[in-house]
């Protein structure tokens, strides 16, 4: 409208998502409690692009220190916007292949718990539907894998 009004804007540094993929075709997941709806949900890898660090290292980092796994170089497969009503920041999705476990899980401190758990690819459509994965940026990062490899 052109009139003055209170806005506020959350100021945020970007953010990674990982899709790894093991040799056996698993999507390796993580079960953590989020405080936003008081639940333990299940998503993919993810987390902040450090001051300095590249979205593809931060990618790579993320899913060592949430995971303890690794695999391939990460492949960028889509962008998002969290929220461009409220966020200037975005959202960097990244396929990693051939992921195996190399270590424990190295979460942060005491404000971070994650627990590993491998879904066959096979089941993903029927987790979603079933409403087992619910958080939108991660349902935004299956679906740029989907985008990424075509129609299975």
């Amino acid at each position: 409208t052109g009139r003055p009004h209170d806005f506020f804007r959350i100021e945020a540094d970007d953010w990674v998502n990982v899709v790894a993929i093991t040799p056996e075709d698993e999507l390796v997941m993580i079960r953590q409690y989020r405080h936003g709806n008081d639940e333990i949900t299940l998503e993919i890898p993810g987390g902040i692009v450090d001051p300095g660090e590249s979205p593809a290292t931060a990618a790579a980092r993320e899913l060592l220190e949430e995971t303890g796994y690794r695999g391939g170089e990460p492949t960028p497969i889509g962008v998002v916007n969290p929220n461009p009503a409220l966020f200037g920041n975005d959202c960097f999705t990244f396929l990693i292949r051939d992921a195996v476990r190399v270590d424990e899980v190295r979460n942060d401190g005491e404000t971070e718990h994650t627990v590993v758990e491998l879904l066959p690819r096979a089941e993903l459509r029927a987790r979603l539907l079933a409403g087992d994965i619910g958080h939108a940026l991660v349902i935004a990062g299956l679906y740029w894998l989907e985008l990424s490899e075509g129609s299975r």
